[in-house]
């Protein structure tokens, strides 16, 4: 049985995903087993799992993947989501928030900050990516436990008005706390 799926992505990311002479695309088709069907004009990717090769979770991992990449992160970072405990997250300020015209832009820029300093201290205190999206009005994270939630958190208060110092403080106390818990994690002797 070969089964298929569809995703749309913007054709000024459709470079991207193809690669320096088509080397993404060639990565996630032999990683997942599956067939990149691109339309460079509309955006539009097909993809096709190659019948009896992988399973079916190979192909929402690759479909993942060129979602992500659509969404602005480098192939690098969207690579990312092959990894078992990758979590992915994306936050439509239109669709999910209801916010319209003008508003969308001022909350894209309080996530950005000045010269992309929020978002880069979001992505260094946590260990995630963050990729927010201007073309999409979208606001994407790539992560793993612990890191992924206080991402997510510190975002959702940068939405909400909060202010950034707020978020700062908000931020450090969490990895503070993640270190300390690792740290013990590590010195606790093992059972038995």
């Amino acid at each position: 049985m070969i089964h298929r799926t569809f995703i749309r992505i913007p054709p000024s990311r459709v470079g991207v995903l193809i690669g320096k002479a088509g080397s993404v695309k060639q990565r996630i088709e032999s990683e997942f087993g599956v067939k990149l069907h691109i339309d460079g004009d509309s955006g539009g990717v097909e993809i096709v799992l190659d019948e009896g090769s992988k399973p079916v979770s190979d192909m929402i991992t690759a479909k993942n993947i060129v979602y992500a990449i659509g969404l602005g992160f480098s192939p690098e970072k969207a690579f990312s989501l092959a990894k078992e405990d990758a979590l992915f997250e994306v936050i439509d300020l239109e669709k999910d928030l209801g916010v319209e015209g003008a508003h969308v832009e001022r909350l894209l820029g309080r996530v950005i900050g000045r010269d992309g300093k929020i978002r880069s201290l979001i992505e260094e205190l946590t260990g995630c990516y963050v990729s927010v999206s201007d073309e999409l009005r979208t606001i994407a994270v790539i992560g793993f436990g612990e890191g992924f939630d206080v991402a997510r958190q510190a975002i959702r208060m940068l939405l909400e008005g909060k202010q950034h110092s707020t978020v700062f403080k908000y931020l450090f106390r969490e990895r503070r706390r993640i270190k300390r818990m690792e740290f013990e994690f590590w010195r606790t002797p093992e059972l038995g």
